[in-house]
């Protein structure tokens, strides 16, 4: 490495962000990235360790020590090709990944790891600010097309991937603007849309022909059917999300009030986008309640925050995590510990092993939960008893992941066959990887995995699209 002390001499800085007051009366991003000196001595940190566990903690296999390594020696331009190499978007993965690769670096066994992500977030800001980033149209077509269904950061990676190899590449999307859960799903103070716009300029004049408000397989207006694209493309990739919510069937699941996540946070990305959706669900002076304690659920709350809402609790049926992991035990794999994000530093309140047996409503409104305590000592959950008590609440979102892939529609008229999660049946090893049981159709992303991190949906998109090409041609140059 270029610095070879780094390691010892520097310590981690975090990026920047607006003070608390001041983020929450706006949905714009508030975390800063890095100035050019901070990242080359971040950069600094990476130490020479011989092995670099990062690289496979990193689901799209970053070369992350090589561009470190040229982010301190101040080879910018270079380092966005080698981040590029890997990852599609890193634009978006430098801001919203949770960043496993900094849980498997070697200076996290003892110290703290380096700031990967805050460093790609520089690269790539850094890239679009210079205008280093430019579309890279195929030099020759090769006369094979391709739709892809989805837009999301699979159907995204794809799509790039394969018009950048000469293929035609049409994407339909069933929403009103492309980007899937990344437009729909991610608060615009985490990810800006302007990123996913120019992206999507990028592409379109790579090639990408983007088609909005198109439901394959859908029976409204706009639906295209599902024949029609088998019979016009040489290739069709679904590249869907995991859509079907987990519910809470539990009495009062009907009242007005009980809503799920995906309700809730789609609407205000539409309200920031400028539209005015009818009947907006909003947490404005209310008590709220967030049921689930992850990312979704962590939006609810950041979301919540900045509509004004009175109060933000969140419940988590499973156990407080430890504050930190043993790293002797679970180095260099992602850890199970308590995680605070920066929704939960703007106010929330946090409890976990509670599950909630009851909604409880006037006049068919909700107006509280009632809830219980649960053990987990045994291995399984069980409720404690007399520890019953009732919590107002005027709001509760629903954050408590999701099971599969919407079956009707696109999957039922296509007949692929599903494994027995309801996932998209699919394999990425031997022979014929990403390939459904439907010839000619192939399946990457949240649809195949289920519920998944944005990187391993750019990874599969990736992985896929170059399935895709050695299927039409007979070999690919694209990478894994």
């Amino acid at each position: 490495m270029g610095k070879p002390t780094g390691f010892i001499e520097y310590q981690r800085l975090a990026e920047a962000s607006e003070p608390v007051a001041a983020r929450l009366r706006h949905y714009r991003e508030f975390v800063l990235t890095l100035t050019d000196e901070q990242a080359s001595l971040q950069g600094a940190r990476c130490m020479d360790c011989g092995i670099p566990f990062c690289n496979s903690g990193c689901p799209v296999n970053n070369i992350i020590p090589d561009w470190n390594d040229l982010v301190y020696r101040g080879h910018w331009q270079q380092a966005l090709a080698v981040l590029h190499s890997t990852n599609n978007f890193p634009e978006f993965t430098g801001r919203i990944c949770p960043a496993p690769c900094e849980a498997a670096c070697t200076l996290n066994i003892n110290t703290d790891a380096v700031g990967i992500k805050s460093i790609e977030h520089a690269i790539a800001d850094k890239g679009w600010h210079e205008g280093w980033i430019v579309p890279q149209p195929a030099a020759h077509k090769t006369g094979r097309k391709v739709a892809i269904v989805g837009s999301g950061p699979a159907g995204l990676a794809a799509a790039q991937q394969l018009a950048r190899v000469g293929h035609a590449v049409v994407v339909y999307e069933k929403s009103d603007r492309i980007g899937g859960l990344l437009r729909y799903g991610i608060p615009d103070f985490k990810l800006e849309k302007s990123h996913i716009d120019r992206r999507v300029e990028q592409m379109r004049a790579e090639g990408v022909d983007f088609r909005v408000e198109q439901e394959v397989g859908g029976s409204g207006p706009g639906a295209v059917p599902v024949a029609q694209l088998l019979a016009d493309y040489d290739a069709l990739i679904v590249a869907g999300g995991a859509e079907t919510p987990r519910d809470l069937p539990v009495p009062g699941r009907e009242l007005d009030g009980v809503h799920f996540a995906m309700e809730f946070l789609p609407q205000q990305n539409r309200v920031n986008a400028g539209d005015r959706p009818l009947q907006q669900i909003t947490a404005t002076g209310k008590r709220v309640v967030v049921i689930g304690g992850g990312d979704t659920g962590s939006d609810c709350v950041g979301t919540s925050n900045r509509q004004g809402a009175l109060s933000v609790t969140q419940f988590e049926v499973m156990p407080q995590p430890p504050a930190q992991e043993d790293k002797a035990l679970t180095w260099p794999y992602w850890p199970m510990k308590l995680r605070t994000s920066s929704s939960h530093e703007e106010g929330c309140a946090r409890d976990f092993a509670v599950s909630t047996t009851q909604f409880i409503g006037v006049g068919g409104k909700l107006k509280a939960l009632r809830v219980a305590r649960v053990d987990w000592s045994g291995g399984r959950m069980s409720e404690i008893p007399g520890s019953e008590t009732e919590i107002a609440a005027d709001l509760v979102l629903l954050a408590m992941g999701f099971v599969s892939p919407v079956r009707q529609g696109l999957l039922e008229h296509l007949a692929v066959e599903l494994d027995a999660r309801g996932n998209v049946r699919a394999t990425t090893d031997g022979v014929g990887c990403y390939a459904t049981s439907v010839p000619r159709v192939f399946a990457a992303g949240d649809m195949r995995r289920g519920q998944s991190l944005v990187v391993w949906a750019i990874r599969e998109g990736r992985q896929c699209a170059r399935e895709v090409d050695a299927f039409l041609m007979g070999r690919s140059d694209l990478p894994r």
